[in-house]
């Protein structure tokens, strides 16, 4: 019988060393946390969890690449 994974995807968690994150997956062996700050890590659960703490942030807005481009503006005749 399969138990339940520690972390839920979407959690919010607090590395010590790599600060606050979102769980992308997280198996009975393995969690992969994408980091604020740190990019996408993936770690060996029963190593990483006595470290990590929940946290009740809410979820970062994704950085998005800007598709639009601001319009040229001709400058004014005189």
């Amino acid at each position: 019988m399969a138990t339940k994974p520690a972390f839920a995807s979407g959690a919010q968690v607090e590395h010590p060393k790599f600060g606050l994150g979102t769980v992308v997956s997280c198996t009975e062996e393995h969690i992969v946390i994408k980091f604020d700050e740190h990019g996408e890590k993936k770690f060996v659960l029963q190593i990483v969890l006595p470290s990590l703490k929940k946290s009740d942030r809410q979820p970062p807005a994704e950085k998005r690449a800007s598709r639009t481009r601001k319009k040229a503006v001709a400058p004014a005749a005189s």
